[in-house]
């Protein structure tokens, strides 16, 4: 992300991601870190309140929305920590803090509820109905869906090395996703949960037109923003069409 000090874009600097944390964020982050280090002292916690299809349809419904707080291992809460930084600071911003807390619990626990009936009724998915899933991913991507529907041209780099638009990001994410869960060649990754939070998340923003207000009123300030730019001579250093080419 490129930013100008008031001094002139001679005196140009640069960092990396969306900026700090949210309120919401914070909040999200901490409980999850802390779930996953009370997790790792109390192993019991993860087949008590992950995920599990059986358990579920048996009336343990809490563990749809307690799944998302716990972790395997480093890796898993550092990468999908990470991601919800990543991309959900700007939705935060975009939104405001309840109406994103809204849709991330929303598209959570509609993720683990797609994940509950698939693995009970189609043959491909059996094997996730007695197995334990935990990880905010269904909800992180929830998170990308909105992130590739609201800036379609941001790029984010793949690998931390190849720029892709956030469209396409998208799409292939949920293509691998896709497959991954009819081909039952997962690997250990609730791919199932993952497409789940995909579906979750286009249903909510394009069927019901999530947050409308929120989502005007960011537009309209954009367009003031530029009037001004234009009727003042305000440059910012670049083409005027990078407002949208922060890459994250």
């Amino acid at each position: 992300m490129r930013r100008y000090p008031p001094r002139g874009p001679s005196h140009s600097s640069f960092s990396f991601g969306p900026g700090p944390l949210s309120p919401a964020l914070k909040a999200l982050i901490a409980a999850n870190v802390g779930l996953f280090l009370a997790g790792s002292l109390f192993p019991a916690l993860i087949s008590v309140f992950g995920l599990r299809p059986a358990d579920v349809l048996a009336g343990r419904v809490d563990q749809l929305a307690t799944y998302m707080f716990l972790h395997g291992n480093v890796g898993h809460v550092l990468f999908n920590m990470l991601a919800l930084w990543m991309f959900g600071t700007e939705l935060e911003r975009v939104w405001g803090t309840a109406a994103f807390l809204k849709y991330y619990f929303v598209v959570g626990i509609a993720a683990a509820v797609s994940t509950t009936l698939i693995s009970a009724t189609l043959p491909f998915a059996a094997g996730t109905f007695a197995t334990t899933t935990i990880g905010a991913s269904g909800a992180i991507y929830g998170l990308l869906l909105a992130y590739g529907l609201l800036f379609p041209d941001r790029p984010i780099m793949l690998y931390f090395v190849f720029p892709i638009p956030a469209k396409y990001f998208v799409m292939i994410l949920g293509a691998i996703a896709l497959l991954m869960s009819v081909s039952d060649s997962g690997g250990g990754v609730a791919h199932i949960t993952h497409l789940g939070g995909l579906i979750a998340g286009y249903l909510l923003l394009r069927g019901r037109n999530f947050s409308p207000a929120n989502e005007v009123r960011y537009r309209y300030l954009r367009w003031k923003m530029e009037r001004a730019r234009k009727k003042f001579g305000v440059h910012s250093g670049g083409r005027k069409d990078e407002w949208d080419k922060r890459i994250h």
